[in-house]
């Protein structure tokens, strides 16, 4: 007996690739945006907690992205950048702030 192969919708222009494991496993810069509504104090908690920092590194972090536009968190394996930016994103959300991380290959 066979397994039912679920439907599959096709969106014309958009293409998946399935990553290779050592792509997986390269090194990628998490960074964070500014904006205009997220308190100081949430985001040096949120880089603390989810992030690691300790305070004062989490300071100069926020503060760079606060005057540069955006700032470099860290430099962690894919899979543990997204899923750190996965749960930052998530708190902001729940807290109601539009805080914004996204990663960048490091090369």
């Amino acid at each position: 007996m066979s397994t039912p192969v679920p439907d599959v919708q096709v969106i014309p222009g958009l293409t998946f690739r399935v990553a290779e494991r050592e792509e997986l496993e390269k090194p990628y810069r998490v960074i964070i945006e500014n904006d205009d509504v997220t308190p100081m104090d949430f985001v040096v908690q949120v880089l603390r907690v989810f992030f690691g920092l300790d305070f004062d590194r989490a300071m100069v972090v926020m503060l760079t992205a606060h005057h540069e536009g955006r700032a470099h968190v860290a430099t962690l394996p894919y899979e543990e950048a997204q899923e750190r930016v996965y749960n930052a994103h998530h708190a902001a959300r729940e807290a109601g702030y539009p805080l914004t991380f996204y990663l960048e290959p490091d090369e």
